[in-house]
């Protein structure tokens, strides 16, 4: 089961939605230690329940995940759903709140987590880096700059009394989604979840797609760490977006010029050239953003930029084999039943099906769709992809 809880993406809410998926998930009042929830959890023969959040395009997600066993297979058949479903009506509906200010000492341990874990991302210099490039290229957007689990700055300035507050708006005034995958009694399930405490509310529009004007110069930022191997990373407007005309397109362009092992950044920037210890790209569709990912060694900096701008050239030529075309169809295809296999993968296809119309469509006519694709339509799409963004991080030796 997927409980979403969106709102409008906005720098001053992500690091409170974080922090207080962090305590909804860590306690409440019945089950009010860790080690209570884990033994709830443990009852439930071993269910999983966990809070994560995420954006899309201009909505910020927190996502209330629980998953158990089907009761069915069970020596007592026994109604796990139901009893985890009032397992997470107690988790979000009966926080750990007193005096209208979360318990004092599971926030203070929570946002010392928090920001310990925001703090070690600096450790991963490849995801640094991406972050760091984000922050280039949304540099005059606020709420897309700053990644979704927010800043040590942002949760450092909150206190038990503020996030319950924020609690009780979003609790209340949150759009709602609810999603169950599995063998169950539908009636009864959507019985149970329509008598969940939910106050009426607004009914809020969500911008799915966050779009930027192309821009004639490229941003660059050039900071220094210390690191043996720099990293460059380049970011590209695509003015494409999920599900539109040229998103199959799309798609295959990005396998062909980074996505996958056989690309023509992996073949010609890392294995034929050596300029790269990995080189890769991929794709924002609700950002109408591609990046691409290089290690590198800071010296070659000048003649690595040139040899990817060279492989988009090279797609934009249409310099397709027949044989790298059809291999990247079929790597598409296989992700996509993959996914389909996948319970939070199709959970997620679901919500954005209710989300977005346009990309409700059978497994048939997804196939049909991207087996449509020419060399051409990818000609196309490679002409508009444009680069507006660069970061470099380099220095001596770790």
């Amino acid at each position: 089961m997927m409980m979403r809880f969106s709102a409008p993406l906005s720098v001053e809410t992500i690091s409170k939605r974080t922090l207080l998926a962090s305590m909804l998930e860590t306690s409440s009042k019945k089950y009010n230690t860790q080690l209570a929830v884990s033994e709830k959890l443990a009852d439930m023969y071993g269910a999983n329940y966990g809070i994560n959040v995420g954006k899309k395009g201009q909505t910020h997600y927190l996502s209330v995940i629980f998953n158990s066993v089907n009761g069915k297979y069970l020596p007592h058949e026994e109604d796990v759903i139901s009893e985890g479903i009032s397992f997470v009506e107690e988790m979000l509906f009966n926080p750990a709140i007193e005096s209208g200010e979360f318990d004092k000492d599971t926030f203070y341990r929570e946002q010392k987590n928090l920001q310990e874990y925001i703090a070690s991302v600096s450790d991963d210099k490849q995801s640094l880096a991406s972050l760091k490039l984000q922050e280039v290229y949304f540099s005059e957007d606020e709420n897309q700059k700053y990644p979704s689990f927010g800043t040590i700055e942002e949760v450092g300035k909150e206190t038990p009394a503020s996030l319950a507050t924020y609690y009780k708006h979003m609790i209340s005034e949150d759009t709602v989604d609810i999603f169950v995958i599995g063998d169950v009694s539908t009636e009864k399930l959507k019985k149970q979840i329509e008598a969940l405490p939910f106050s009426e509310r607004l009914e809020v529009v969500e911008q799915a797609f966050y779009s930027q004007d192309v821009k004639n110069e490229v941003i660059i930022k050039e900071e220094t760490y210390n690191v043996s191997q720099a990293k460059l990373n380049l970011a590209y407007n695509t003015n494409c977006y999920y599900y539109d005309e040229d998103y199959f397109a799309m798609q295959i362009f990005n396998g062909l010029f980074g996505g996958f092992p056989h690309s023509k950044l992996f073949m010609n920037v890392r294995e034929k050239e050596s300029m790269a210890y990995y080189a890769s790209s991929s794709l924002d569709t609700f950002r109408g953003l591609l990046t691409v990912q290089t290690g590198i060694d800071g010296q070659n900096r000048e003649k690595v930029e040139g040899l990817i701008q060279e492989q988009l050239a090279s797609l934009v030529r249409g310099e397709i084999s027949e044989e790298e075309l059809s291999q990247t169809k079929e790597m598409l295809k296989n992700h996509y039943f993959l996914s389909l296999d996948n319970p939070a993968a199709v959970i997620e296809a679901s919500f954005l099906q209710e989300k977005l119309p346009q990309s409700n469509i059978t497994a048939d006519e997804w196939v049909a769709k991207l087996e449509a694709v020419t060399v051409e339509d990818i000609q196309k799409v490679a002409a508009k992809v444009t680069l507006q963004a660069a970061y470099f991080m380099t220095g001596g030796a770790e």
